[in-house]
């Protein structure tokens, strides 16, 4: 009765787990398939700016990255109003109202970028921080209510998985060359997939967001160091996590597929990046190729910042070839290149002027600072603006996303 009894027990872990693994996403020969085993072409938005903010998104040109952002804004408030500012931010840009609208929009998924700096301390990276784990929390916990899938996108990797504005880094990918931030970037993950692991809203994981970009001299020495970390991210995410898909970019902002051999995971796919093309076949075929060859899923994690009817066209190319998509971005400062628009006030256009001026030393800075008052009342405003209540819907983009007639 023993060996009958373990047995027993034996089938029913195995039974468990197989039920559990089912009510996921999951990876299928070519396919994304839901718990029920039907095919589902994704249709997405990126949640930009919010968790990762860029300053193009809010009309900087030098001020390109987070912590220059953060730098002008304390010269101009100080360190602790700074940070209520990005609380506040971080509280109005993205709420429960969004996700609802975005839901509704006829969009099944939203891809979150953020930073690795929100997660843990850049110079301790052993001493991880609640705040990241709090906006993960409520997205996810959102969707969960109006059912619309996440994945999950590293856009900052500790040491800087790029070298430029989008991964907030150092002027170059230092991470595939230094220890201490492969070893924090594959910890954070583990965290996250620790905290994740049961959470079924969630696709997966984008373990790097356009690594190793194309003007580098040394790319393709780093090239093939990209394959071999996304094997060491992911057999540490396995160790934890099981169940949710692994999203591997190529080299080269997400385009180059040749650092990739035959698939590692029995639950990956790739995606591509792709911007500022011709819209014709052969811009997508090579990944049409890959897909074909090692018989996985390929999914469009990025694109936009065109007008509706390039974008029009290349979101039909993309579900013509059955390749699912996920634009860029769902909210920016006065544009029509995103699902919907904040207001630029005057007082913000002093902001930029501040920002972009010469600030080379104290004296200036002291000294071009506008008056309290203009500073004042461009962030208030800023953080009234970006609530969802009060941004503007760009209906031509949903139509050119085909969610709308």
């Amino acid at each position: 009765m023993k060996l009958y009894r373990l047995i027993y027990l034996l089938l029913m872990i195995v039974f468990n787990t197989h039920v559990q693994s089912q009510n996921f996403v999951r990876v299928e020969g070519k396919n994304f398939v839901d718990n029920n085993g039907n095919e589902i072409l994704l249709k997405g938005i990126n949640l930009g700016n919010w968790l990762n903010s860029e300053g193009y998104m809010f009309h900087f040109k030098n001020v390109n990255s987070y912590r220059l952002i953060d730098e002008v804004i304390k010269e101009l408030i100080g360190p602790e109003e700074t940070k209520k500012f990005w609380k506040s931010f971080r509280d109005n840009y993205i709420t429960r109202e969004d996700i609802a609208f975005i839901k509704n929009s006829g969009f099944n998924h939203i891809r979150v970028p953020f930073n690795f700096k929100l997660f843990l301390i850049e110079d301790e990276p052993d001493l991880f921080l609640e705040e990241g784990f709090k906006r993960l929390d409520d997205v996810i916990s959102w969707c969960k209510e109006f059912g619309l899938y996440v994945i999950l996108d590293m856009h900052a990797a500790p040491g800087g998985q790029t070298g430029d504005n989008i991964d907030d880094s150092w002027g170059y990918p230092f991470l595939f060359e230094s220890h201490e931030a492969q070893r924090a970037t594959i910890n954070l993950w583990k965290k996250i997939a620790e905290r994740y692991k049961d959470e079924t809203i969630v696709i997966g994981y984008d373990l790097l967001n356009e690594p190793i970009p194309h003007f580098l001299e040394n790319k393709e020495e780093l090239n093939k160091l990209l394959e071999p970390l996304y094997k060491k991210i992911t057999e540490t995410i396995r160790s934890v996590d099981k169940n949710h898909i692994i999203f591997l970019g190529g080299a080269q902002w997400n385009t180059n597929f040749q650092v990739f051999g035959e698939p590692f995971d029995s639950n990956l796919a790739y995606t591509f990046h792709k911007y500022w093309m011709p819209v014709e076949q052969k811009q997508i075929q090579e990944y049409i190729d890959f897909r074909d060859k090692y018989d996985v899923p390929i999914w469009l994690g990025e694109s936009g910042e065109n007008d509706n009817d390039w974008i029009k066209s290349f979101r039909e190319l993309l579900e013509k070839n059955n390749i699912g998509w996920c634009f860029w971005p769902y909210k920016k400062m006065e544009s029509t290149r995103g699902v919907v628009s904040f207001t630029k006030t005057k007082e913000w256009d002093e902001i930029i002027k501040y920002a972009e001026g010469s600030r080379k030393n104290f004296e200036e800075i002291r000294k071009n600072k506008p008056p309290k008052e203009i500073v004042k009342k461009a962030l208030n405003d800023l953080l009234e603006n970006i609530k969802f209540k009060n941004c503007t819907i760009n209906a031509d983009y949903l139509k050119a996303l085909g969610l709308i007639n």
